[in-house]
């Protein structure tokens, strides 16, 4: 079995929530004949477990912005590494469906080895996100 991560984060609204990673993102419900309607609800983000748990839709997430690069990247936050291909096919998805991103999709690290496109945006709950595709994948971790 291939590793996964696991994120469990405050959804606020869960149908919203549910609504927006599966027909914004175009992520899919995971273990779907769990019905907690109510409780939580597991999505397939990329191959990860992402479980949004329904809290207080009134209290949404704060971030904060800290220096990084060529910019303020928004802390916390959460993401995934795509292939290129994916990742261009899901930016021109949101930028059809006219979402709101904190930071719309750039090149961070020019022409260096780790040199990535990167989009932030939020969930309705304000859960920040970085969706991103590297150059040299391979460089994430090299020693």
């Amino acid at each position: 079995m291939e590793n996964r991560f696991h994120l469990a984060i405050p959804a606020g609204d869960l149908d919203k929530a549910i609504k927006f990673y599966c027909d914004t993102l175009g992520c899919s419900r995971g273990n779907a004949e769990f019905k907690y309607p109510d409780a939580w609800a597991d999505i397939n983000f990329w191959g990860n477990e992402l479980t949004l748990h329904a809290t207080d839709p009134n209290k949404k997430n704060i971030s904060e912005r800290h220096n990084v690069d060529m910019g303020n990247v928004t802390v916390p936050h959460f993401g995934v590494h795509l292939d290129s291909e994916t990742f261009k096919n899901l930016k021109e998805r949101l930028i059809s469906k006219k979402i709101k991103f904190i930071d719309p999709p750039y090149i961070r690290f020019e022409g260096e080895d780790i040199e990535q496109e990167t989009m932030f945006l939020e969930d309705p709950n304000g859960n920040c996100m970085e969706i991103k595709t590297m150059k040299n994948p391979n460089t994430l971790f090299k020693k």
